[in-house]
């Protein structure tokens, strides 16, 4: 059975930090490209960042460059997203998403809420 299963999330003043993760189970994680969307409400489904299998290469949302970085342990599944400098727009419901051609999965996703 396929699971994508996402911690970290809650609430942080404005400047704060989360770690999020994502642990998959299921599939051969390794091989797949693993990304970060969030969903705010109101707004549309947005992609965060995305990071290649292996690791060998991460993308980022213009609106999060040089705040967030993804990451992932292959060894435990698992698949980061470090975020520092956090901002009240970055409050979302944040989803790992886990992609092999053809082959897509979601996790429930994490409530992140950034608030003075």
């Amino acid at each position: 059975q396929v699971q994508l299963v996402e911690s970290g999330g809650g609430m942080v003043q404005p400047g704060g930090s989360l770690r999020l993760a994502c642990t998959a189970s299921g599939f051969a994680f390794g091989i797949y490209g693993m990304s970060w969307y969030r969903r705010a409400p109101g707004k549309e489904r947005e992609l965060v960042a995305d990071i290649g299998s292996g690791g060998g290469s991460a993308n980022y949302a213009d609106s999060v460059k040089g705040r967030f970085t993804i990451s992932r342990d292959d060894a435990r599944s698992t698949v980061y997203l470090q975020m520092n400098n956090l901002k009240p727009e970055d409050t979302a419901v944040y989803l790992c998403y886990a992609h092999y051609y053809r082959l897509e999965y979601w996790g429930q996703g994490t409530q992140v809420t950034v608030s003075s």
